[in-house]
């Protein structure tokens, strides 16, 4: 079998990934468009390639040789966005998932890496391919090497050989650096000959070959001010021949036998893909995923009974209990048995044997009988939707002690916990139920040994868990916050929110009729019908029949994508109507339709459930159905909340949310004297900051000034940069600098938190919520500024976004519990953001609004006082 290199440009395809996609931020808050596009584009290379031997080369840092040659080399370039530069070191963890050899090399560009192996390449008679989009490695091709270069985005690529570049540019392989020479690279500050561009470069070339020929002609030479360029800027022109003539002989440490690539594991890239969100990506892996070599440790046997009838011995009062259910939706889910562990015993019971037992129910529901479980309020939630039994007497959650313990872990399940812990007697899940489409309740006797050895691990590690709760300080946030809270969300989720179905199949056809509209508008525009979600179908009308630019290319035609169509919007009344479509459609296909699935038939009531223990800042988040997402930019999307509606007839709903928060709570830590006041006086803040950023009085802040500064005041909160405020806002870098700059000069105090928190983190290793909440950071410290950059504007952020996300968890348990000592039937049915829905009957309207804010603006005190708004009406569209 031949040998196929393929080389591939690592600077060039993340940096054309990075600006080719939008930015895209994983749960983590880490930024991973770049790394995306180029897993993307890898996956295609892999599939069409089929490399032998591989590799991804970098440029070492911003001094090369050639600097030696020219300081001003690669000068005037603007410095690479912080949310590129942090993508670096996850692209390396990435390629490594894939067990693709990356390299990079002191004083030396990735294209002299890439050129010295594509020399050796070409000089062994292997097959070369090297994807860049940096046209100075066109002087590289040849017979044997292929140079394709990306043109607009990544995923549209042109395949150089030497006929293919003599008719594209008219020019040899060797001529492109003659070419350079004479014309320059403003990219990289190469000088080049003023004047001289492509056309006339490769005029000359033409008539003289190369640059020594021009030069030796130049009496020859047509048009006098071209003579005189050539003649006046010799030594700039041989000078930036140098500079652009890849080393294909660097002192690398590495050959063409070390580059050889056998395939990749999927576990391992998948495992990569999850931590950063490429679900979609998932499905592009080849294969199953490969099991693990790692040797298993032998699993210890567990002592355990299988019960068949409960009896009140078998309970001590401090048990470990596993309600085993075979998937993660427990409003669903089966409750296949439970496991019970204490200091003496493990026991499994069958689920008959338990539900159908007076003993079994009294002590569940006994608040004096201690129980530990993992997912409490999972647990909680099955028994109140299965049976009606209240589980009582819950004081521990292995869950939530782990999440609080190891928030950057993405696995909190029983045996990844135990492992963490040193003890490693665990059964895997898909070792008892398989796995994928092979999932399936197991054997009684292999199940009960599964359920009871969860239990035992579960009731030993409970002891360990309190104490290293304790000793990081984490104790009290776990007790007074997240336990009270998980109970109540178990009692929110098992209550839910009803829903007019009718309300909801009314809205689907009034979609239908809009998108119908939409799309006799298009076929007019366009002249003719045809699918309007078919980019086969979509890209010949627009960009062939109608003639719009042609912003990018795919591999089967023209790019249709949002990204493209934004691009367009000026360009005809078609995009608009276009983007208009597809929003409605997603609205009619992913909220009414999805929506209409997850009815509870018996109930009319949608079920959320809250993940509590996933966003490392603290944040809940809704999933089947997501209802914190529902979109309200179109009036469309609001008009889907109309549905929800209060369960009992002559109640309302009522929604109260936190004006600010996060700029109040930024204040409060920050001290910042300005914005205190500015809260305190209840200003438009977005206003003030305006007046103090552009020195204006009020009457004088225009619409886009306030705009800007609502931008960055929001901004400030997530560590924005000038990079990222200029595409927030469509400026350039060096107007959002300045805004920045001049914003922290207004709020100095915000300015010393941002120095300060990183400072603390760095000592600590943490950062800390004002409830205690942690958040390490071991990058703080790290020697790669990328790693370390995100590390910092994560602890200038996390405490903000945390304390938020803690304050309104707060707000929920004592707004509950203030609804029970009051008597009320008013109950918590939503919480979304910073926002808590309610709904009450008609007659508790002033009571509860008296009570709403009060208890919400007080669960705890800032500088810069919490407001809350609130609103009311017959559903939570009306309400708000």
């Amino acid at each position: 079998m031949s040998n196929k290199l393929v080389l591939i440009d690592g600077n060039s395809i993340i940096y054309r990934a990075f600006f080719a996609l939008p930015l895209l931020n994983n749960d983590k808050g880490v930024y991973t468009n770049a790394v995306f596009g180029f897993t993307t584009m890898l996956l295609r290379i892999l599939e069409d390639e089929k490399p032998t031997h591989m590799l991804v080369a970098f440029d070492a840092g911003k001094t090369t040789f050639r600097h030696k040659t020219y300081k001003e080399y690669k000068g005037g370039r603007q410095k690479t966005p912080p949310e590129l530069s942090e993508q670096f070191p996850l692209l390396k963890e990435l390629l490594d998932s894939f067990d693709i050899p990356h390299y990079q090399l002191d004083q030396y560009e990735a294209d002299d890496i890439i050129g010295t192996l594509a020399k050796n390449g070409n000089d062994d008679k292997w097959d070369v391919t090297v994807i860049s989009g940096d046209k100075d490695l066109l002087q590289l091709v040849s017979d044997k090497v292929t140079v394709k270069l990306t043109k607009k985005g990544i995923s549209d690529v042109e395949a150089y050989t030497p006929v293919f570049l003599k008719e594209k540019m008219e020019i040899d392989p060797e001529q492109v650096i003659e070419l350079k020479a004479l014309m320059g690279d403003s990219s990289d500050n190469i000088p080049g000959v003023p004047g001289v561009g492509q056309k006339t470069a490769i005029k000359l070339l033409k008539q003289y070959n190369t640059l020594d020929g021009v030069y030796e002609n130049l009496d020859e030479v047509s048009g006098k001010k071209l003579k005189e360029k050539l003649t006046d800027h010799k030594e700039d022109a041989y000078m930036s021949r140098e500079l652009v003539t890849i080393n294909t002989d660097s002192p690398i440490e590495i050959g063409l036998k070390d580059l050889s690539y056998v395939g990749y594991q999927s576990n391992k890239v998948s495992m990569v893909f999850k931590d950063l969100g490429f679900q979609s990506l998932l499905s592009k892996l080849n294969g199953e995923e490969d099991e693990s070599d790692e040797p298993q440790e032998a699993i210890q046997d567990i002592n355990y009974e299988i019960v068949d009838k409960v009896t009140k011995d078998l309970f001590t009062g401090n048990e470990a209990v596993v309600v085993e259910m075979v998937n993660d939706n427990y409003h669903q889910a089966a409750i296949e048995g439970f496991g019970i562990a204490n200091e003496t015993h493990a026991y499994f019971i069958p689920t008959e044997i338990a539900l159908q037992s007076e003993e079994f129910r009294s002590w569940a529901t006994d608040p004096s009988q201690e129980k530990y479980l993992f997912d409490a309020k999972g647990a909680l939630v099955a028994l109140l939707n299965h049976e009606d039994i209240h589980l009582k007497g819950i004081t521990f959650d292995m869950l939530l002690a782990s999440y609080l313990l190891n928030p950057s872990e993405n696995h909190h399940d029983i045996p990844a916990i135990s492992h963490r812990l040193g003890k490693k007697n665990v059964l895997f899940d898909e070792e008892v139920y398989g796995k994928g489409a092979k999932l399936k309740v197991p054997e009684q006797d292999k199940l009960a040994e599964h359920v009871a050895r969860k239990a035992r691990v579960l009731y030993d590690v409970k002891p360990k868990m309190v104490s290293s709760l304790k000793s990081n300080e984490l104790f009290e946030l776990y007790q007074e916050l997240e336990m009270p809270l998980a109970l109540i969300l178990g009692d929110v989720e098992h209550t839910g929110v009803k829903v007019d179905i009718e309300r909801l199949e009314q809205t689907r056809i009034e979609l239908k009729e809009r998108l119908d509209e939409i799309e006799a508008s298009v076929y007019e525009l366009a002249g003719e019908k045809f699918n309007l979600n078919s980019p086969k179908q979509l890209g010949p009308i627009l960009f062939e029949k109608l003639k719009l630019p042609v912003i990018k290319k795919t591999k089967t035609g023209y790019s249709t994508a949002a990204d493209v169509l934004e691009q367009l919007q000026d360009e005809h009344e078609i995009i608009p109507k276009l983007l208009l479509y597809r929003q409605l459609g997603k609205l009619q296909s992913t909220y009414i339709e999805g929506l209409l699935k997850v009815v509870n038939k018996d109930t009319m009531k949608i079920h959320t459930r809250y993940n509590q223990a996933l966003a490392q800042t603290g944040r809940l988040s809704s999933v089947e159905p997501n209802l914190q997402n529902i979109p309200i930019r179109l009036e469309e999307g609001r008009k889907i909340r109309q549905a929800f509606i209060p369960s009992q007839k002559d109640w309302i709903m009522f929604a109260a949310d936190y004006s600010q928060i996060e700029l109040r709570v930024l204040a409060h830590i920050a001290e910042d004297e300005k914005l205190i006041e500015a809260f305190r006086n209840d200003l438009d803040i977005h206003t003030q900051t305006a007046m103090d950023v552009f020195h204006v009085n009020a009457d004088e802040v225009t619409s886009t000034m306030r705009r800007h500064a609502k931008a960055v005041n929001f901004g400030i909160v997530y560590g924005i940069s000038d990079y990222g405020l200029s595409q927030s806002l469509g400026i350039t870098r060096k107007e959002a600098k300045k805004f920045i700059d001049r914003y922290l000069e207004s709020y100095p105090g915000v300015k010393t938190y941002m120095n300060t928190s990183i400072q603390d983190a760095k000592h600590q290793g943490y950062v800390t919520t004002l409830m205690n909440r942690r958040r390490y950071l071991p990058e703080i410290t790290s020697r790669n500024f990328n790693q370390r950059s995100f590390a910092e504007r994560t602890a200038m952020n996390t405490p903000i976004q945390g304390s938020a996300a803690d304050i309104i968890k707060k707000a929920m348990i004592d707004l509950y519990e203030k609804l029970k000592d009051e008597n009320l039937q008013a109950r918590i049915l939503l919480q979304v953001h910073d926002e808590l829905i309610l709904e009450a009957p008609k007659e508790e309207l002033e009571k509860l609004k008296e009570i709403v804010p009060d208890i919400m603006e007080h669960t705890v005190s800032l500088n810069a006082p919490l407001k809350v708004d609130y609103e009311f009406g017959d559903s939570w569209f009306d309400a708000k």
